[in-house]
This record gives C-alpha cells, sequence and structure tokens, in this order.
C-alpha cells in the first residue's frame, strides 16, 4: 500500500468522524469539513512535525484553522494522531466538552481562538515570526476558506508575511466555492486567488485538492520556498456525499439521522488504519531561557511629562528587564514614543504599518508562543481592530495594548483622532483590565502592572504634558485608586481619570477658597475599579459624587462608578456629550463640561439638591 493510499484511508475516517460527530452534536459544519478532508490527512499525516505528548514542543509545527466552523475535523485529526480519545469527539459542543463549534484555546494545542473569519493568516505571520525569533526549526500552517479571503484583514496579513520573508509560513486556502449564502466572490476562479497572493510577494502553488499524490508534492515544493507560500486547493464543499455534493443550502446543517447512514453508505465503511504511525516527530528544540522579571527602576522626572511619553520610556526599561518583550508599532512609533523600544531592541520590533487589525492579529499570535506583545497607536484607530481584541480576549492571549491620544484634550487635531470610545471598548472584555495613568510616575507603573498580569491589559494615555503628582517609588495596583484630596465635612466626592484629574484638583483649589471641601479620587484603574475606596468616600461625603472623564457617555468610568454605587449616591456625570471640534486643549476642555469650572459648578448643583 503506498503513502498515498495509506493517506487516503485516512481522510476518510476524518470525513466519517466529522458526519459522526455533527450528527450526534445536532448542529455543527459537516459540508467544509469534507472538503478538506484530504489536505488535513496529508498536513497533519505528512508534512507536518509535531509532538503528540506536548503542545509546548518548542520545534512543532503550528496549525492554525483560519475557518474555524472546521473544528469538527480538526478534533477528528487530534483523535486520529493520539493527542485526544475517539470516543471524545461524541462530545462536540457539548457544554462539558473542550471540543467547541469552533476552536479555543481551551483545547491546548489550539493557539487561539477562530471562528471570526479572516484573522487566521495575521495569527499565523504572528506565530512564524516567534519561531524565527525564538530559533524553532517549526513552520505555521494556515488553513483558510476561500470565503474569507473577501476580509481586508487577510491582504493585511499576505503583506505583512512578505514584508517579514516568512518561509516558515504556509498558507492552504480551501476553495470550495460556497459561502454560508451563495457562491464565494470568485468562486473555483483559481487565478484570481493567485494573482492577489503573487501580487503581495507569495509564492503560489495550485493543486487539486482531492488528489492527494498532487498534495503531496505541491508540499515538497513548499518546503524549499523562500518566502511566505500558498496552496490554492480546488475542492468540493460535501465531497463523498452525492446528495449535498456542492449544493447550496447546506452551510451549517448537520445531516439528520437518516440523512447521516445515506452518506456514511456513500463514504463507505470506517478504514482500517493506524493513523498515528504516521505523525513525524519535531526536530529537537530548545525553549528561549527568557528572563523572569518585569521590575525597572523608575525615571525620575523633574517637570510634567506626557503620559504616552512616560509609556515609551518605561516600555524601553521594561525590554531591557524582560526580554520576553516585544513591540508593535502601526507607523506611530514618534507619538506613541515606542520607537525608543525600537531603537534599543529592533530584532524585538515589528513595524504593521497602517494595518491595526493585522497588528493585534500578529501580536496575537507571538503571544501564543510565550512571548509579551505591546502594542501602541492613537486609541482611536484601535476600534478598527475591536474584533481582533475580542478575539484575543476569547484566546485567553497575553496581550498589552496602549491607546493614546484619548479624547478632547489632544486638541487641534479633530474628532476623527480623538479616542473617544476605547474604555467602552476594552471595559467589557472579560478578563481585560484597563489603566488609566494621569501623571508619568503613574504611567511608568502601569506599564510594569500590565507587564505582570497575565491576560489582555489596556493602558490609555494622554498627549499634553501633565504634572507630576507622585513619586518614582510609589505603587500602582490593578484594581486601585487614589485618593488625592480629603478632609472633614467634604462636600462631595469628585471621581477622575487621566487628564481630568488635573481639573479636579483645579475645582478643588477653586472650592477652597469658598470653605466647600472636596474628595479627589484618583481612579487610575477604570478596569477593575477599586470598588471599596469609591464606595466609602462617597458615604462619607453624603453620596454627592461627581465623575469627570474625557470620554463619550456610554461605556467609561461614569458608567463604572454608576454600578458600583448601585443607587447609593447622586451622581452627576460630566463627559463629552457631542461631537467635539478641533481647538485648544483648554479650550475643548471647557467647551465639552469637563474642565475646573465645570466640576465646581456640579459640586454646588449637588449641595443645593
Amino acid at each position: 500500500m503506498t503513502k498515498a493510499d495509506v493517506l487516503q484511508k485516512i481522510a476518510a475516517r476524518l470525513r466519517i468522524h466529522s458526519l459522526r460527530m455533527t450528527t450526534r452534536a445536532g448542529s455543527g459544519h459537516p459540508t467544509t469539513c469534507l472538503s478538506m478532508a484530504d489536505l488535513m490527512a496529508c498536513l497533519f499525516f505528512s508534512e507536518m512535525r509535531y509532538n503528540v505528548s506536548d503542545p509546548e514542543d518548542w520545534g512543532n509545527d503550528e496549525f492554525v484553522l483560519s475557518k474555524g466552523h472546521a473544528a469538527p475535523i480538526l478534533w477528528a485529526a487530534y483523535a486520529e494522531a493520539g493527542i485526544i480519545p475517539e470516543e471524545e469527539l461524541m462530545d462536540l459542543r457539548k457544554i462539558s466538552s473542550r471540543l467547541e463549534g469552533h476552536p479555543t484555546p481551551r483545547m491546548n494545542w489550539v493557539k487561539a481562538a477562530t471562528g471570526s473569519l479572516g484573522q487566521g493568516l495575521s495569527v499565523g505571520v504572528g506565530i512564524a515570526l516567534a519561531q524565527k525569533l525564538g530559533h524553532s526549526p517549526g513552520r505555521t500552517f494556515v488553513l483558510m476558506g476561500d470565503g474569507e479571503c473577501a476580509e481586508g484583514a487577510v491582504w493585511e496579513a499576505a503583506g505583512a508575511a512578505a514584508h517579514f520573508g516568512l518561509k516558515n509560513l504556509v498558507a492552504v486556502v480551501d476553495i470550495n466555492r460556497l459561502g454560508q449564502s451563495e457562491a464565494t466572490m470568485h468562486g473555483h476562479d483559481l487565478g484570481a486567488y493567485a494573482r492577489k497572493f503573487r501580487a503581495f510577494g507569495w509564492t503560489v502553488h495550485r493543486v487539486n485538492g482531492h488528489d492527494i499524490p498532487a498534495i503531496l508534492e505541491v508540499f515538497k515544493k513548499v518546503r524549499v520556498s523562500d518566502g511566505p507560500a500558498v496552496v490554492l486547493a480546488k475542492t468540493v464543499k460535501g465531497k463523498g456525499v452525492s446528495f449535498i455534493e456542492d449544493k447550496n443550502g447546506w452551510h451549517g446543517k448537520p445531516l439528520k439521522e437518516e440523512e447521516l447512514q445515506r452518506a456514511l453508505q456513500e463514504v463507505g465503511p470506517m478504514p482500517a488504519v493506524d493513523s498515528k504511525k504516521l505523525v513525524h516527530s519535531p526536530k529537537k528544540a530548545l525553549r528561549p531561557d527568557w528572563k523572569k522579571t518585569f521590575a525597572f527602576e523608575r525615571t525620575a522626572y523633574a517637570d510634567k511629562t506626557a503620559t504616552r511619553l512616560a509609556y515609551g520610556i518605561a516600555l524601553e526599561k521594561l525590554g531591557r528587564a524582560n526580554d520576553r518583550v516585544v513591540a508593535l508599532d502601526g507607523d506611530v512609533k514618534n507619538s506613541t514614543y515606542a520607537e525608543k523600544f525600537f531603537a534599543s531592541f529592533p530584532g524585538r520590533s515589528f513595524q504593521s504599518y497602517i494595518a491595526e487589525q493585522n497588528m493585534v492579529g500578529m501580536g496575537l499570535g507571538m503571544a501564543a508562543k510565550g512571548f509579551i506583545p505591546f502594542i501602541a497607536t492613537f486609541a482611536a484607530f484601535l476600534t478598527r481592530a475591536h474584533d481582533q481584541i475580542r478575539m484575543a480576549a476569547y484566546s485567553f492571549a497575553n496581550l498589552k495594548l496602549c491607546g493614546s491620544h484619548v479624547g478632547v484634550s489632544i486638541g487641534e487635531d479633530g474628532p476623527s483622532q480623538m479616542g473617544l470610545e476605547d474604555l467602552a471598548i476594552f471595559r467589557p472584555i472579560p478578563g481585560c483590565i484597563v489603566l488609566y495613568p494621569s501623571d508619568a510616575f503613574s504611567a511608568e507603573a502601569c506599564v510594569e502592572a500590565a507587564a505582570r498580569y497575565q491576560g489582555l491589559s489596556y493602558i490609555r494615555t494622554t498627549r499634553p504634558a501633565t504634572p507630576l503628582l507622585y513619586s518614582r517609588e510609589e505603587n500602582f495596583p490593578i484594581g486601585g485608586s487614589k485618593v488625592l484630596r480629603r478632609g472633614d465635612g467634604d462636600a462631595a466626592t469628585v471621581i477622575a481619570a487621566g487628564i481630568t484629574v488635573f481639573e479636579a484638583l483645579k475645582a478643588y483649589d477653586e472650592l477652597k477658597r469658598e470653605n466647600i471641601g472636596l474628595r479627589v479620587i484618583d481612579a487610575y484603574s477604570v478596569q477593575p475599579l477599586d470598588r471599596e475606596t469609591i464606595v466609602h468616600e462617597a458615604a462619607q461625603t453624603g453620596g454627592r459624587v461627581v465623575v469627570a472623564e474625557d470620554h463619550f457617555p456610554a461605556g467609561g468610568l461614569g458608567e463604572a462608578v454608576a454600578a458600583v454605587l448601585a443607587g447609593g449616591a447622586r451622581i452627576i456625570h460630566l463627559c463629552v456629550r457631542e461631537l467635539p471640534r478641533s481647538g485648544k486643549p483648554d479650550e475643548l476642555l471647557a467647551a465639552y463640561g469637563i474642565s475646573a469650572s465645570h466640576i465646581a459648578r456640579a459640586v454646588k448643583d449637588l449641595i443645593r439638591r
């Protein structure tokens, strides 16, 4: 029996598993599994090298299933390889099972959650970069669907892969012609896909995705590619089952029991083959011996400094302390000051250019291999990558993001550059911490706190230079706050963060001259919020609370405070309530109701009530 014959039998087993699993589950996507079965057999049992007993083996080839709805056949491949027991396949989509409807890292062989289409290639770019950086002999394989190639993020990733010369990255596109609701943009026109990938600098190979000898021959050619390579595989959706082959309307529909029996008759009996014998072990490789520390000596600032500058200074220092730290930029490093890290550590710095979705996806891939990526851009531009950020959280990624140029306080550049929605993006994400430092000392401390935190972190930084409030010895734990002003008989509590902390302090001085006491809290940890302190301090001022923030009303600090106080206070929420204009920072703070005078007026309103 030839190797191709054995792989054909494994492909049949993968088809049978996929059909049975989805029928048992009563949901799933069997037709897309059927189209890629021959490709999966060749990848997992001929081309890829991996250690079935250790998903973290540094020599492993990595696999990203970008078309995540085909999860059943991935689970089937794991079963055939001996990674999971075959009987576990029947647990597909059960609430107690790690075999979810779309892959997540609850299955420890999955490096990133997929299923929001068009993101897998960016993740693959990040993993391949991490393999190069960590001197792994492994390659990264990304199996994509043809429909998702309509996503712009795919081509952001394609351009990046060529730019970085990733000859350890292989994309396989399952071109089965049919999407969810109709035929895809290019149908079976492989030439259209070939022209696009070639235009982005990829080596292109075309193949009949059901001709196993031809697939094996193509993968031989891929091995000698001098850059990223793509295999464009022409396949048939539902392959092997005549009544669903190449037929629209079957996407995401499992077969009923009687249909399953008909399908199994066509596919044939389960072939007797021990697939595990065809798994190839990886080359031996040592995981990088990374430093373990996150501490660095804080800067002795002497004058007002922008928190975005302090972020850049701290990031460079963190990079000296810990060689797991890498930096990614979206062509704004001279504004976020990530350029300091780039200058000191060019080998750990990655320019994504103006392609924020791919930038976050690359970071996710690098985090999946153990690096700690810090990604900085204008907060307003991170909105483009919201879906990638969301999927990073679902991947349990140890990813750090910094959004600079937040709020109307950026000044004359105007509303398109003002991050006014970013807190609403990050606060709802499970497990994501949100830190909003007000001065340079707290900014450096927040960078260290984010680095120590295992999970998704967001740091919000301000464009203008701000006065110094703290010392370089002060700690800023996640979930904490700082009570900056407090006195007996205070009339109200003002809760602020970032730029509005200074407006609150000005309001304190203004009201003090009128013998009105004011309690001021710097809520630098927006998520999680310091519930205990806020509840206690608000109670000491009779439940009179003013929240001032440089953000739109929805999803920001005001809503976080309101949720904590839960009706136990009278709150005036000062925030940006209309579309802002260009202007000088002080003019804009005043024009949109978040300046010191507005805070003082709000306090007086509360006293009169």
